[in-house]
């Protein structure tokens, strides 16, 4: 029987389909994901459609490289010796390159390998051309970041953002021509040092991309001298082997990586609006069921009553709560949570609650003015009691339906601690003003 080996550049390629797979996969699930509210997925258009763009790129098998760095450090020199042509701009100015540009590169063996320009980083007045390069770079397969010596602050500050964000990266000494061989191999040396734990030392290559012209004495058959100026060949041989080596081992996984990576933020984003949103609109039921609440024990002479009324508003709030926020409670349980998060909160506010208890028995036994008074007042507690109760509720449901380590004791204290007691009571007087007024006009 024949034992078939593999090498390791077919499993590195079954890998990456595997990847690339799952990416795309993933993607999909994100674009045509029907939970997410219409008015989310619209404030997160661009987004959208950078997830398309993304998808596209995944079923072509493009990979994006970009060139990241300081203004003047030559990151379009060095993409153009990759591509071989001048495809992207080169000066002496800095600033030159003022918004991302892209250019094939035909001469890797795999099609569909794409070389990106970004503005440099650093410039005075360049905070948006910092932006989007961050930008362009947050959403390509591999990064060159472009030196052209030991590493400012600047510099290795960027490299750790950029680390941060999950990027591959190449670290590309360019400039090479201008130091000796044993300056290069010291810088290689150092940058090594300033980066270990950063970046693989294999990804730590010199180039000469644009080389500065030279000047030299030639001298004639007759012994006169002449000086003549010649600019010396690029040297990228080594940025351009390891670059293809990343690629053949890596490439299609580099790609799902930086999809998977895009997918993951996005949702956390999405996530975010949706609870954002979530939070907007229970804020506006807690308030009115807090209004309802106030009023109704306002108007309710009888104490008993009161108590049925308190439960049945703050079960009802409970659940619709629930609803809200897609994690659906039986209106029993929700009627339980309601129960252990008022048992909470008449532990922790035991004066408040007893002097609700004496407002309800003295609304019975008075009359006229001191009636509206009193039920005011207590409509007032009721309206507090409630919205309390509503946030305790809605910081249980975010938290996946859980109190967490400390309980539930824990969480209404956390939650009246973060209320502004005298605050909410005004609001709470107001409003139920309001609607005795209404209510007998």
């Amino acid at each position: 029987m024949r034992v078939e080996k593999t090498t390791t550049t077919e499993q590195g390629e079954s890998a990456g389909a595997d990847h690339l797979a799952l990416a795309r996969e993933s993607l999909r699930d994100l674009l045509h994901d029907k939970r997410v509210p219409a008015p989310v997925r619209e404030a997160l258009s661009e987004d959208y459609a950078q997830v398309e763009r993304m998808l596209e790129k995944l079923e072509h098998g493009h990979i994006h490289i970009a060139a990241f760095g300081r203004v003047g450090v030559g990151k379009s020199s060095v993409l153009n010796a990759l591509l071989g042509e001048d495809r992207f701009s080169v000066s002496a100015l800095h600033g030159e390159t003022t918004t991302a540009d892209s250019g094939a590169w035909s001469s890797y063996e795999g099609a569909g390998v794409y070389l990106i320009d970004t503005p440099g980083i650093n410039e005075i007045d360049g905070e948006a051309r910092e932006e989007l390069a961050r930008e362009v770079v947050s959403r390509v397969d591999l990064v060159l970041f472009v030196a052209d010596g030991d590493l400012t602050d600047t510099e290795l500050g960027a490299l750790r953002t950029l680390i941060a964000q999950q990027r591959p990266i190449m670290l590309v000494l360019n400039k090479a021509d201008r130091y000796s061989a044993d300056d290069i191999a010291l810088l290689i040396k150092t940058l090594g040092e300033r980066t270990t734990g950063l970046i693989d030392p294999r990804n730590i290559v010199a180039a000469s991309a644009n080389p500065a012209e030279l000047t030299y004495v030639q001298v004639d058959a007759d012994g006169n001298e002449q000086a003549a100026q010649r600019r010396p060949q690029r040297d990228i041989i080594t940025l351009k082997e390891r670059l293809w080596e990343i690629l053949e081992a890596e490439g299609q996984t580099l790609a799902a990586l930086n999809a998977s990576l895009f997918a993951g933020e996005l949702s956390d984003q999405v996530a975010e609006r949706i609870l954002m949103t979530r939070r907007v609109l229970g804020e506006r039921l807690i308030r009115t069921y807090s209004v309802s609440k106030g009023v109704a024990v306002a108007f309710n002479p009888v104490p008993v009553a009161d108590l049925f009324a308190a439960a049945f508003v703050d079960g009802a709030m409970i659940w619709h709560l629930s609803k809200l926020y897609d994690l659906p409670l039986g209106r029993g349980e929700a009627g339980s949570l309601a129960g252990t998060i008022i048992t909470q909160l008449a532990a922790l506010m035991g004066t408040v609650w007893a002097m609700h208890f004496v407002s309800s028995a003295l609304k019975v036994g008075t009359a006229g003015m001191s009636t509206v008074v009193t039920a005011g007042a207590q409509g007032a507690v009721a309206y507090y009691a409630t919205f309390v109760v509503g946030k305790v509720a809605e910081r249980y449901l975010v938290q996946g339906k859980s109190w967490g380590d400390g309980g539930p004791k824990q969480v209404v204290q956390e939650i009246l601690d973060s209320i502004d007691r005298d605050s909410i009571l005004s609001e709470a007087r107001a409003d139920i003003k309001a609607h005795l007024r209404g209510t007998r006009s």
